[in-house]
């Protein structure tokens, strides 16, 4: 947990979020401040349709966790949870015709978590934009903190795979189990998309603005992408903290580090940092990255070290501590 001077005084807080690790780190923030005093801007870039049904999943991984839903071990989903649909969609997957989407079982989506789907499609069908719908689910869940689309327009994270050509994000991340090498990505549509209502408003009026510690290139980069946002946290620079995704020169879940070298980024701390050194004045790395200290600050970006691995709430919200801490320039 964060010290006393971290609890008494008045933090409005505004992260940029995708995927299990923002997930985590927003669940350790609600710990340590009230949770209406927290938003989060949550990419969209991986929603995909599946079986007619638009899934969000980042909007449903940060909900899920911060109604503390979801299997600690998997850091997605929820808990309980059982695949009676998908097991009976199988039986479809031999007759469906070549090139159908029908009857296809690769995206695995749980019975439980089919009843969010299900309210969010026939919510954008009847006119509500995705930021509205994302506040209903939120509150169903009592999620706590405010929940914002990056933006409520279609925008697409794209990856080109060798010798294909480009391909759903799902289909990389899911299907092939972020497996394949990539040697580009593209966020169609972004360049056209608008920021969310309320998200420039809540980078501008936050005391401190958090880039999680998510995938730089396809959680944080839809984000980004979208006209504005970029603009928007590079304005407050100096109040912006990052937390390192890579440890050690790893990522600690799926494929940052591999993907982050396959772009002819350095897969380390030096290299989120420079990715970050626009937007971000100080970045919370793990104490195993402490040798690159001086690395980082050689960029112009102010090094944190601290337990940057969140291992359970308690975990999680250490970090925050740590990371509130680095936001008012104090030592946690």
């Amino acid at each position: 947990m964060c010290g006393p001077a971290a609890t008494r005084r008045h933090l409005l807080i505004t992260a940029l979020a995708g995927g299990v690790g923002a997930a985590r780190l927003l669940q350790g923030l609600v710990r340590v401040v009230p949770p209406a005093e927290v938003t989060a801007v949550v990419n969209t870039g991986d929603d995909v349709v599946l079986h007619g049904l638009h899934v969000s999943p980042d909007l449903d991984t940060v909900t899920y966790t911060l109604a503390g839903a979801v299997p600690a071990e998997r850091g997605w989903g929820l808990e309980p949870e059982s695949w009676a649909a998908m097991e009976a969609l199988d039986r479809y997957a031999a007759v469906a015709p070549p090139g159908s989407a029908a009857g296809a079982t690769w995206f695995r989506l749980g019975d439980r978590d089919l009843a969010t789907h299900l309210y969010r499609t026939q919510r954008l069908a009847e006119g509500a934009p995705l930021s509205r719908v994302a506040a209903e689910v939120a509150a169903a869940w009592g999620a706590g903190c405010r929940l914002l689309p990056m933006t409520d327009d279609r925008v697409e994270t794209r990856p080109t795979v060798a010798g294909e050509g480009e391909i759903g994000f799902q289909e990389y991340f899911v299907a092939r189990r972020h497996e394949v090498a990539v040697s580009a990505v593209r966020f169609a549509g972004a360049a056209e998309a608008r920021p969310g209502p309320g998200v420039l408003d809540a980078i501008a009026g936050a005391a401190a603005v958090v880039i999680c510690p998510s995938n730089p290139i396809v959680s944080i980069g839809p984000i980004l992408a979208v006209p504005g946002i970029r603009e928007a946290v590079a304005a407050g620079r100096h109040r912006t903290v990052a937390v390192s995704p890579i440890v050690a020169g790893r990522a600690l879940r799926g494929p940052a580090a591999r993907l982050m070298a396959e772009l002819g980024v350095e897969p380390s701390v030096v290299g989120v940092a420079r990715l970050y050194a626009p937007l971000a004045a100080t970045l919370v790395v793990d104490e195993a990255d402490a040798g690159l200290k001086a690395a980082v600050e050689a960029l112009g970006v102010r090094c944190v070290v601290a337990r940057a691995v969140m291992h359970g709430v308690e975990g999680a919200a250490a970090l925050a501590g740590a990371v509130l801490a680095a936001a008012r320039r104090e030592q946690p």
